[in-house]
């Protein structure tokens, strides 16, 4: 497959957002995605990044590259790709030992097209992984979501929870998502894909601790609908943010909020699916 690459788009490329969209776009037919894994990816961890596009994805380890000089470097790309005729990164993009070169270098050291993408902005404000993540931290899903271009989506695996969730308030899906950056802690409208299964169940989400009942931190997905079968892990997919995480002095108080949570939750997504 390599023997056909004939442009790369150069990048850490954390979220797959809007701005590295916009990369890509520029790629052409027989495209690739070269991604710098420094490790610290945690929108899109490890090859999650490979939903979000329909181009192959090669991966450099930072620590295998980071001693090449510039020159070096971009002899191994020519090496591995043998057709290479054209190489994307976007303005602020360095490479090479120290992070020492810029994107004005590589029309130095490589002979075919250098395309360097200006900054790309939604409504006046730059897009980049890092401002992502604070929106997500502050409980900005929706802003989160204009500049990923996607809904955030957590994947994990199906863990037992407390056990109460059937009995005393209503049914969940707990997951643990290893690797992802945890959104604010509190309620969300959004949808969770459960197993390999193509429909996705609009739900309502709950992360944080369990500040009423006995403190642990969870991720639990309530569907808004009939589970009929026990899956291993799943996804969710965040659309709105509805309040933060609380506490109630009674189990029945928690119920009531989580009653209206599920109201809140069918009026933020009835009209949309995935």
């Amino acid at each position: 497959m390599n023997s056909k690459i004939e442009s790369i788009a150069i990048g850490g490329f954390d979220g797959m957002h809007v701005g590295h969209q916009r990369l890509f776009e520029q790629l052409g037919e027989n495209g690739a995605i070269v991604v710098i894994e420094t490790g610290y990816a945690n929108l899109t961890p490890a090859r999650e990044r490979e939903h979000y596009t329909h181009y192959p994805i090669f991966y450099f380890p930072l620590d295998d590259i980071r001693h090449l000089e510039g020159e070096e470097f971009v002899a191994s790309l020519v090496k591995k790709f043998p057709k290479l005729r054209k190489i994307v990164v976007g303005y602020d993009f360095h490479f090479g030992k120290n992070r020492r070169y810029s994107h004005k270098d590589l029309k130095t050291f490589f002979d075919g097209e250098i395309t360097v993408v200006d900054e790309v902005s939604l409504d006046g404000d730059s897009v980049h992984s890092h401002k992502i993540r604070a929106k997500l931290q502050i409980g900005d899903i929706s802003g989160a979501n204009h500049f990923l271009g996607h809904n955030y989506t957590l994947k994990g695996s199906v863990i037992k929870g407390q056990g109460i969730g059937k009995t005393a308030l209503v049914p969940t899906i707990n997951l643990e998502c290893e690797g992802y950056l945890l959104p604010y802690e509190g309620v969300y409208a959004a949808f969770t894909r459960l197993g390999d299964e193509e429909h996705y169940n609009p739900s309502v989400v709950f992360v944080g601790h369990r500040v009423t009942t006995d403190g642990s931190y969870a991720i639990e997905s309530h569907i808004l609908g009939e589970v009929k079968k026990q899956y291993e892990y799943a996804s969710i997919s965040f659309v709105k943010f509805l309040r933060k995480n609380q506490k109630f002095e009674t189990l029945e108080a928690l119920k009531i909020a989580i009653t209206d949570d599920i109201m809140s939750a069918k009026r933020a997504l009835r009209h949309l699916s995935l």
